[in-house]
């Protein structure tokens, strides 16, 4: 790999956990810490209004009001590098896990069409 696409050990060590297939949003919220930032990638099957399936692989950072200013700052700051990395492309933020659902993602997978 070129040192462009490299992620260092010690500059991104977060954890890194696995989810059932087929998890819901709302299921996956409930994995999520209520105050603690959290990167999630996603895959979500998206049926399109033309009825049209596919499976866009989604960048959620989860940034709840009320966390740590130090984790919020690491967190933060290691985004936009870990997006840059994984080439994603479909990148988007909540500030509360509540915030997390199917019509909430689904709207902002619109915007793709």
């Amino acid at each position: 790999a070129t040192s462009a696409s490299r992620i260092q050990p010690h500059s991104l060590s977060f954890l890194l956990f696995s989810l059932p297939q087929n998890i819901s949003p709302e299921e996956l919220k409930m994995e999520l810490p209520e105050r603690q930032p959290r990167f999630v990638v996603y895959s979500y099957k998206y049926v399109h209004d033309d009825g049209r399936v596919s499976y866009p692989l989604c960048f959620i950072f989860s940034s709840p009001v009320g966390c740590k200013p130090e984790q919020q700052m690491m967190y933060a700051g290691s985004k936009n590098r870990l997006v840059q990395t994984a080439e994603l492309t479909k990148v988007f933020e909540i500030r509360t896990t509540d915030d997390l659902t199917e019509a909430w993602l689904q709207e902002k997978l619109s915007f793709f069409r």
